[in-house]
């Protein structure tokens, strides 16, 4: 099973990142966040790819205050969605017609919303940016929902004022993205492991729950 989630953990980082770079190249707008490290790109001249991986691990500071450990995946996350970003946007070209830009757009979604089953379901802990997300929910009391608006407004906010793409493709991202990773989570979730003194017992596969949950 470790080698499954593995496989599923760097498999879904490695697709999520190419699928970042296919919204860049679709160019008809970005989520939240990647509206953010685009405009720092632009006013900073690196990289998408590296700022993807400085903005991570300066959210992860901000777990500190918020009582938030990191896991495996999390410091996976925080590398790897920017290494290939960069390799996405290397080896993918940009389109000058709406037609393309269209269909590149529809196969970010798709590609970002697998790749986000993949990863979330391998249960090695949450993104940077989800992980405030949720530590802030906790420590405030305010629900999930308002603290991820809360934060994605901001972001975006502050994204579009440094030059980041915002448009069509930022409103597809927010209307798809979660109904399409809960379509796809259960295909990918990882059982988690029964305590020991269940081990032997005879529970059907149909009466185990799957949790779902959204990531990025």
């Amino acid at each position: 099973m470790l080698t499954r989630r593995l496989l599923q953990l760097f498999i879904g980082l490695a697709m999520y990142g190419i699928s970042l770079a296919m919204f860049i190249r679709a160019g008809l707008g970005l989520d939240p966040w990647d509206v953010f490290h685009q405009g720092v790109a632009g006013r900073t001249g690196l990289s998408i790819g590296v700022v993807v991986i400085i903005v991570s691990f300066l959210v992860l500071l901000l777990w500190i205050p918020l009582r938030q450990w990191p896991g495996f995946g999390t410091l996976c996350n925080a590398i790897l969605v920017g290494v290939f970003a960069d390799i996405g946007l290397a080896l993918i070209p940009a389109f000058s017609h709406l037609g393309g830009q269209a269909g590149m757009l529809a196969g970010a979604v798709i590609l970002n919303g697998i790749a986000s089953a993949c990863y979330i379901g391998a249960r090695f802990g949450p993104g940077a940016r989800d992980g405030l997300m949720t530590g802030l929910a906790r420590r405030t009391g305010w629900s999930v929902r308002v603290s991820r608006t809360l934060i994605e407004v901001v972001v975006l906010g502050v994204g579009w004022l440094l030059g980041g793409s915002v448009g069509v493709g930022t409103v597809v991202y927010a209307l798809a993205i979660g109904p399409l990773v809960q379509l796809l989570l259960p295909w990918f979730m990882v059982p988690a492991a029964l305590p020991a003194k269940d081990a032997d017992d005879d529970v059907p596969d149909s009466a185990v729950s799957v949790p779902v949950t959204r990531g990025a």
